[in-house]
């Protein structure tokens, strides 16, 4: 648990996106009496001089100007007034010299186009809304553009799809300094899913389909029950009735992602949650996510996470100690 997680500096602009603007006020400006740690302090960062209007006829007041960036362990860069519109060289050197001080930049939506065109994206992945990601490629090829997740983490840049997925990023980003606990905690408050499970493919206009989706429903929640048993997708395929090769596809497209990937989410966080509220030891909460050897366990939990899982509880356990 981080002494303090710093200060939180979110842009605004004249044009500023409402929606996503609101989603990191939300999130890291409003007070939070339910934990007795310290939350982010937070900023609202003019981008432009004079009055800057936000869409639905809102004006905006900024606490100052991007000399606050400087302070910011976090920037927030919630959408941008027009994918084409030139970005303030001031913005671009500010980003730049944030970053090199370490800050860390999550962009919701089309704000994508403003880390992009600082060029601190190029070598790493990044993604934004499904409509927007082969124009971004095409303009930026510097950038690895993946347009099938809700969200990328590069470390010390986040970016995020469409609108709403950036409730994803950014509780990722809760997730990353407070542990899953705080993170789910935040996303009751806001009543939703503390993880979505998928990316935006599930999202993009496809035919309708005349398969019952309360079927895969039931099945996932069928899975959750026995995650601790070493389940296939046959097992899954099994209980619904249906052959692999038809519920893999079906699966796929009700959900953006292959049951594969899910079982694994599904399973990690599981163990996320162990490792902050229980006293299993590691190879004790292997076995209850259905992993056959600790090791497996210890692989795929650090090639997600970024940490083993011993870090992982050292920093988010709240004092947990495990039983041999």
């Amino acid at each position: 648990m981080p002494d303090s997680p710093g200060l939180v500096a979110i842009l605004a602009y004249d044009g500023l996106c409402t929606f996503e603007f609101g989603i990191a006020v939300e999130i890291f400006g409003l007070p939070r009496p339910e934990f007795d740690f310290p939350w982010y302090e937070h900023r609202i960062v003019a981008v432009d001089q004079g009055p800057m209007r936000a869409m639905g006829g809102i004006h905006v007041l900024a606490d100052g100007g991007l000399e606050l960036l400087a302070q910011a362990r976090t920037i927030i860069i919630p959408g941008w007034r027009d994918r084409a519109a030139p970005v303030p060289p001031a913005l671009i050197d500010a980003l730049r010299q944030a970053h090199a001080q370490g800050a860390r930049l999550l962009s919701i939506c089309s704000g994508v186009f403003v880390l992009a065109a600082s060029g601190l994206l190029d070598g790493h992945g990044a993604t934004t809304h499904w409509r927007y990601t082969d124009e971004l490629a095409r303009r930026f090829p510097a950038i690895a553009v993946d347009p099938d997740v809700l969200y990328v983490d590069s470390g010390q840049l986040i970016t995020s799809a469409g609108s709403a997925a950036g409730i994803d990023a950014c509780l990722h980003l809760l997730a990353r300094d407070f542990g899953t606990q705080v993170a789910n905690s935040v996303a009751r408050r806001l009543v939703m899913s503390p993880q979505r499970t998928g990316g935006q493919a599930q999202f993009i206009p496809t035919p309708v389909s005349a398969t019952p989706r309360n079927d895969l429903s039931r099945v996932m929640q069928w899975a959750r029950e026995r995650l601790h048993q070493p389940l296939e997708v046959r097992d899954l395929a099994s209980e619904a009735a249906m052959s692999e090769r038809t519920f893999l596809r079906r699966f796929t497209e009700a959900s953006g992602q292959s049951p594969k990937a899910w079982l694994q989410h599904e399973r990690l966080a599981r163990a996320r949650e162990l490792l902050e509220s229980s006293v299993h030891n590691t190879e004790q909460i292997a076995q209850r996510c259905g992993y056959r050897s600790v090791e497996s366990f210890r692989v795929a939990f650090r090639s997600v996470v970024g940490v083993p899982p011993s870090v992982y509880r050292e920093r988010f356990g709240r004092g947990v100690k495990a039983i041999s």
